[in-house]
């Protein structure tokens, strides 16, 4: 069988690749590259390629600062919408120390030590995401005040034919399926100007891959057509955020570990505790899924995303939705996580959900009662009857949560958990000595 390093420098050369850009991602999920010209492939494949680490954020201390960037070659896929008279391609890259260990600011190494800890209890962890954003046209870059502009003015899955967001969405589509990222299906969500695209189901490693080459071809095709695309959690006031609703689901060999014929809700043991321990661990996660000041603008009450700590079949107002499956589908059954915003890393997200999930199978949670009313409607004193907790209101209330969680402190190693709360920490400052539009508009004449 021929060797996947050996399939890349074919295709290299039988295709005329000038460029491979070397992707991996920083602390927060910001795209980094850099790109080497085939000659230097071989070599880069096979010993990595070094680096500064101290210049990216959340990576090395400048006294130790040099590390690898490995590719890994099954990530690698030809790049046909760049292809303008020099054909390029790109390959993720896990950071590794000089010395081939994984370096520990690495967010891909984050997720495959969390995806280890599932293979030593016997399961394999599969997510599907719904990744909503928004396009508007291009702001100013001198407006120090960047106020965005729609570019449509349709709600949830209309059907719309000549505007330029809805020919934007199509044409992204089709340049994931030409780049080898299968798409389940798209939509325009419920805000103007605001889509959907939900990617096919897959291993968690490549889905996170998939979502970071999600997010720049979406950009890069806004931008190509005179457009901006954004994943910011919540641009618009007064309508619903940007979500990446997650599915998940474990596999115990080729068996969903989440079905149950016998359950009435064909959820199994391991499903349930799964949810149960998602709930427990729900607050601790928070600044991770929902990681930037502006994402709980969107996780408030009358806009459907998540508030409340909770679980049910089809209730939307829950945290953790279970889909409902067609009989005989079996490996159809999951669960739905709707808290993370389309603005998370999605290595470090995808392990936090599949750690709190693991912790509710180790210490066999028990799964609360489904919540059956509309949460939004219920009284502080009928949530608290009823031992339901909210969601962090704020990054800060988050980040408090996370920093005395142990399981936050395992999942994501030292040297992350340290530099995120810091980091974060920064940013709630900052944030904090803004003086917002709100605040001119309601105090500056009255007060």
């Amino acid at each position: 069988m021929e060797r996947q390093q050996d399939y890349v420098l074919r295709t290299v050369e039988e295709r005329g690749i000038r460029f491979v850009q070397m992707w991996f991602t920083d602390v927060l999920g910001t795209p980094k590259s850099f790109q080497i010209t085939p000659a230097e492939l071989e070599n880069a494949l096979e010993e990595g390629m070094t680096f500064d680490g101290s210049t990216i954020d959340g990576f090395s201390r400048v006294q130790e600062s040099d590390v690898l960037a490995m590719p890994d070659a099954k990530t690698f896929q030809l790049l046909p919408y760049m292809a303008d008279g020099a054909p390029v391609a790109r390959v993720v890259c896990d950071i590794v120390n000089l010395d081939g260990s994984p370096f520990e600011g690495d967010p891909r190494h984050v997720l495959r030590r969390a995806l280890e800890r599932a293979r030593a209890l016997g399961f394999s962890f599969y997510v599907a995401p719904e990744l909503e954003y928004f396009y508007f046209a291009p702001c100013d870059p001198s407006d120090r005040v960047q106020r965005p502009v729609r570019l449509d003015t349709g709600s949830y899955f209309d059907l719309t034919t000549n505007d330029l967001a809805s020919a934007l969405r199509r044409e992204t589509v089709l340049t994931l399926e030409d780049i080898g990222i299968p798409v389940e299906h798209s939509q325009h969500e419920d805000a103007p100007s605001q889509h959907e695209i939900d990617l096919r189901y897959t291993d968690a490693l490549s889905m996170a891959d998939t979502v970071m080459s999600v997010r720049v071809v979406v950009k890069e095709v806004a931008a190509r057509h005179g457009a901006m695309a954004t994943f910011m959690p919540k641009p618009l006031g007064g309508v619903q955020g940007s979500g990446m609703h997650t599915h998940v689901s474990l596999f115990d060999g080729d068996n969903n570990a989440f079905y149950d014929d016998s359950d009435e809700y064909n959820l199994s043991p391991v499903a349930r505790k799964f949810i149960a321990g998602l709930l427990a661990h729900a607050r601790e996660i928070t600044a991770v899924t929902n990681q930037w000041v502006n994402s709980y603008k969107r996780l408030i009450i009358g806009y459907e995303a998540p508030v409340y700590i909770s679980w049910a079949r089809n209730n939307r107002s829950a945290l953790v939705r279970v889909p409902f499956t067609k009989k005989g589908k079996r490996d159809a059954t999951r669960i739905e996580y709707r808290a993370p915003d389309s603005a998370a890393n999605p290595y470090l997200a995808f392990a936090a959900i599949l750690a709190a999930g693991l912790s509710g199978i180790e210490g066999d949670y028990e799964l609360p009662a489904e919540a059956a009313a509309n949460l939004y409607e219920l009284s502080p004193a009928q949530r608290l009857a009823e031992s339901i907790e909210a969601l962090p209101g704020s990054l800060s209330e988050a980040v408090d949560a996370m920093e005395r969680s142990e399981l936050m402190a395992q999942v994501l190693g030292e040297h992350v958990f340290e530099w995120f709360i810091r980091n974060k920490r920064a940013e709630w400052s900052e944030y904090k000595s803004e003086v917002t539009d709100f605040e001119l508009r309601r105090y500056l004449r009255a007060l």
